[in-house]
């Protein structure tokens, strides 16, 4: 089953011309834990706004930032929030929101009162007023590339302000980690996110577009649909330049619906199979910890570029963001030493730790496509262990519609850990379950351990019990799946000590 744009966001206000946030203005940001919601509870309250806060699911990784910042955070949701002494001018929420608790009492009392309730890109499209929009899309990789182009923007002195749906560590944002850049340079970043229209308040003047899968199958039908919406969304921007992946097929597909483009393309892809590129790569050598590669198009000749993070799809994040950055007026010297020093954002295979000689690692994967590549990456970061794949799915749609596919490269893994699925905003738990994909795996691949142990907190246990020093756990999925490594970690080390 597929749903609009308009059924997911019943209740909101459309997209709409920016406007720049007033001083004083009062926003409430409903759902302010997530990763989103705390960055544009953030920007508003940079751009001179009176900001709050609620989430009735508590503090996250994403909230010591706002307390930072002095903004006023509430653990429920209550309408007092929206009809007492502080009315707020306009509520921001998400369309998670509107679609999981269509009859929140903010969202009601806000109805009724006539303010007007918007998606949190609103906020943020309204913070970026007068800059130099950069929006990062595709399917995969966003976080990873938007977060990459504010650091090599940052060591250029440009200043970036951003947005980036991933926590950026303290040496971008210059203070504690947190989903957004305050900045006052030119250029704002943000992570375009395709479902739903959740891209629509953006009008970038650069967009960089990573890839086009098929994701999002509540929303979208195939993989031409999602093509479909991202045309359409960067039709909406003309004169807009676009630096496109053009070794995706998705993205060629794209710039042939796209047509006669009025704006500039940057074409970029690594060699062989993008020779005709603007920007390219030749792949060097593959050591454990990065990638070697040649760059041509930023300058007279081949770069030597020694890129920090694994993995061929990384080599293509670090195109897009050469190509958006020399765009930008950021010279080949810079863009190379500031590729070379990209710290990562969080949950982008980030090593939690080690305890009883077991490595964990934490990655946001949570479609076949990426945990493909993830999967391929931690072997080359860890050659020769034992990989355990703890997947923690999100949502029952994309599980239910994707199975073959996630049973797929599951079974690739030494073994497999699924944990219970994360609803997000999907109402239909009956289409798919943790241990039906759990039994696909199994099917993939005889005699692989693959079980489906419970919550997040069960499966950590599940996985003490199994794993032996010099073993790799791999983490992946949204929801919590980032306390499965915590917990583990936890209690291998207890057991050591």
């Amino acid at each position: 089953m597929t749903r609009s744009a308009e059924d997911l966001g019943r209740g909101l206000a459309p997209a709409r011309t920016a406007r720049a946030i007033l001083p004083g203005e009062r926003i409430h940001v409903v759902g302010v834990a997530g990763a989103g919601a705390s960055a544009a509870a953030l920007q508003a309250h940079w751009a001179g706004a009176i900001v709050t806060g609620c989430d009735a699911g508590g503090s996250s990784p994403y909230t010591p930032g706002l307390g930072a910042a002095g903004i006023p955070l509430a653990w429920s949701h209550d309408p007092a929030h929206v009809t007492g002494s502080a009315r707020p001018d306009r509520l921001a929420v998400t369309k998670a929101l509107t679609s999981i608790d269509p009859g929140n009492a903010e969202l009601a009392a806000a109805h009724d009162l006539g303010i007007a309730v918007e998606p949190w890109q609103q906020v943020v499209a309204d913070a970026a007023t007068g800059r130099t929009l950069v929006a990062v899309a595709g399917t995969h990789g966003k976080s990873t590339t938007a977060g990459w182009l504010t650091h090599v923007l940052v060591a250029a002195d440009q200043d970036p302000a951003a947005f980036v749906g991933a926590l950026l560590p303290g040496s971008i944002t210059g203070g504690l980690p947190a989903t957004a850049r305050r900045g006052g340079g030119a250029a704002f970043v943000v992570e375009a996110d395709e479902y739903a229209g959740n891209f629509d308040a953006f009008r970038p003047d650069l967009a960089v577009i990573t890839n086009v899968d098929w994701d999002h199958p509540d929303v979208f039908v195939d993989r031409s649909a999602v093509i479909d919406a991202v045309a359409a969304w960067l039709a909406r921007s003309p004169r807009a330049t676009i630096v496109a992946n053009v070794g995706d097929p998705g993205v060629r597909e794209l710039l042939d619906r796209l047509g006669s483009w009025s704006g500039r393309i940057i074409r970029t892809g690594i060699e062989p199979d993008s020779p005709r590129a603007d920007v390219r790569a030749r792949i060097e050598a593959e050591p454990v910890r990065g990638t070697r590669i040649a760059v041509t198009g930023l300058g007279s000749g081949p770069i030597a570029i020694e890129l920090p993070l694994v993995g061929r799809h990384n080599v293509a994040n670090a195109l897009g963001v050469a190509g958006a950055a020399s765009s930008l007026g950021v010279g080949a010297e810079v863009i190379s030493r500031a590729l070379e020093s990209f710290p990562g954002v969080g949950r982008r295979l980030e090593r939690k730790g080690e305890a009883a000689g077991v490595v964990v690692y934490d990655d946001y994967g949570h479609h076949p496509t990426a945990i493909r590549a993830t999967l391929a990456a931690v072997r080359q970061r860890e050659p020769g262990r034992r990989v355990w794949a703890a997947y923690e799915p999100l949502t029952y749609h994309r599980t239910a519609a994707l199975i073959d596919g996630f049973a797929s490269v599951l079974a690739t893994a030494d073994g497999v850990a699924i944990a219970d699925i994360w609803a997000g905003r999907d109402p239909d738990t009956t289409v798919a379950s943790a241990e039906g994909l759990a039994a696909a795996v199994r099917a993939q691949a005889a005699g692989l351990v693959a079980e489906a142990p419970g919550s997040v907190e069960a499966t950590a246990a599940w996985l003490a019990d199994r794993v032996e020093p010099g073993d790799i756990v791999l983490v992946m999925g949204g929801g919590r799946s980032y306390r499965i490594g915590e917990l583990l970690l936890e209690t291998l080390a207890g057991r050591s000590s």
